[in-house]
């Protein structure tokens, strides 16, 4: 079941590999990837770092309109996550971006953490101190 019949008859284009990087090449968006690749490192999950684009809109002749890259792809897991901890304008768009990933790549496994989610992981690793240097807008010039 496709939104507005915006599936296109259920083609899609092809995901999108991202070149994989050195841990020490990585540039990552915001503080909170940044603590959240430790926290993975520190239990040892295996992880690797915006891997895929998925194609979530694209014209009558293929062209790519839009498309999402989750932040974390989790291996052992097979899941993507996204981290969102700015504002929450941003957390209403990932979560229209996501519905549509969803419908058009329903066994993809994705989550989305928003501020919310992030702050109680960092209060159950018990560095709930460091919130403000990881979380918002003022986190972002850190």
């Amino acid at each position: 079941m496709c939104i507005r019949d915006r599936c296109k008859d259920q083609t899609r284009p092809p995901t999108i590999e991202n070149p994989a990087m050195s841990r020490e090449d990585i540039e990552f968006q915001h503080p909170s990837e940044r603590e959240f690749a430790r926290v993975l490192d520190y239990y040892g999950i295996e992880w690797r770092y915006e891997p895929v684009t998925f194609p979530t809109d694209w014209d009558d002749e293929g062209n790519l309109l839009e498309a999402f890259t989750p932040d974390f792809y989790l291996v052992e897991q097979d899941l993507y996550v996204e981290l969102t901890t700015l504002r929450q304008k941003l957390t209403r768009l990932k979560r229209r971006k996501l519905y549509r990933l969803r419908e058009l790549y329903p066994e993809v496994r994705v989550r989305l953490w928003n501020r919310k989610d992030f702050r109680r992981l960092l209060q159950r690793l018990g560095i709930d101190e460091r919130d403000s240097e990881l979380i918002g807008e003022s986190a972002k010039s850190s």
